[in-house]
């Protein structure tokens, strides 16, 4: 039986819990380089759809490289209550320079704060994802654009090529236009832009996109303090941290002895 999901656009739908079968994504290796590992369990665990949302789909399934990022997170998050249950704990040091205390902390996942893709937005999705907006400082208009899964492939070699100007390669690769601006001289006038309109571009593509918000406060039990953390997302978000014992059965006459009643077990297939 799965679980009932409506993500942030409105697309709607049944998801699953992970099987021992989608092992084989999470620690495929290939699949990673490439990208596509979220894109392989979204697919596997997606069980139907009721309401395509602002997409179009063949066949009642989802193209997930044309979903909206705040869409895909959503499910991979839904996707995990179904497996493991909406609790997920974690660990932080105090902030408080005179307690760095270990803080351990619990969050149920099904709480975190969704924030819906307006009307607006869906009309200029749908419209061919253009989103206008005014730089205040340079005083030039501009175009750009919502993310979606097939630019979640891109980025990582994007950042890894660009790593002496990540702000500006980052930048030029969701803004479509700019007014008076040739595309071959968009490089430089990006290099050129006032912090103030980095700043502002960045709170307008969140002003706009949809997704779930996992920034929030936490209280230190031993010095009180209150901290704002963002939400890791470590190896175990989706894996178990170690497996169940592998069963590695061997056969004499008259005793079958395996490595589980002997107390022995494998590493995490995860960990290599």
């Amino acid at each position: 039986m799965g679980d009932s999901i409506t993500c942030p656009s409105g697309l709607s739908g049944v998801v699953r819990g992970m099987k021992v079968r989608e092992e084989r994504i999470l620690v495929d290796r290939k699949l990673a380089k490439a990208g596509g590992q979220l894109d392989e369990l979204l697919a596997a665990c997606w069980e139907e759809t009721a309401d395509a949302g602002p997409y179009t789909f063949e066949a009642d399934r989802p193209d997930w490289s044309k979903v909206l990022l705040g869409d895909r997170f959503y499910a991979l998050v839904r996707i995990r209550c179904a497996t493991y249950g909406p609790d997920y704990g974690f660990s932080v040091i105090c902030s408080d320079q005179r307690c760095r205390a270990r803080i351990d902390w619990e969050v149920d996942l099904r709480e975190l704060p969704v924030r819906p893709l307006s009307e607006g937005s869906r009309k200029l999705f749908l419209e061919g994802n253009r989103f206008p907006t005014l730089l205040p400082e340079a005083n030039r208009h501009i175009t750009f654009r919502l993310l979606v899964g097939e630019d979640e492939r891109r980025l990582p070699n994007l950042r890894r090529q660009a790593a002496d100007r990540i702000l500006s390669a980052s930048l030029g690769y969701r803004i479509t236009s700019v007014e008076g601006v040739e595309p071959k001289d968009k490089r430089k006038f990006l290099e050129d832009l006032s912090l103030r309109d980095a700043a502002y571009l960045a709170a307008e593509f969140e002003r706009v996109d949809c997704g779930i918000e996992t920034s929030f406060e936490i209280e230190c039990p031993t010095c009180f303090a209150v901290q704002r953390v963002e939400l890791p997302f470590e190896s175990d978000f989706l894996m178990p941290k170690r497996a169940p014992p592998f069963p590695m059965s061997t056969s004499t006459p008259g005793v079958k002895l395996s490595s589980s009643s002997r107390g022995n077990s494998t590493e995490d297939p995860g960990s290599s």
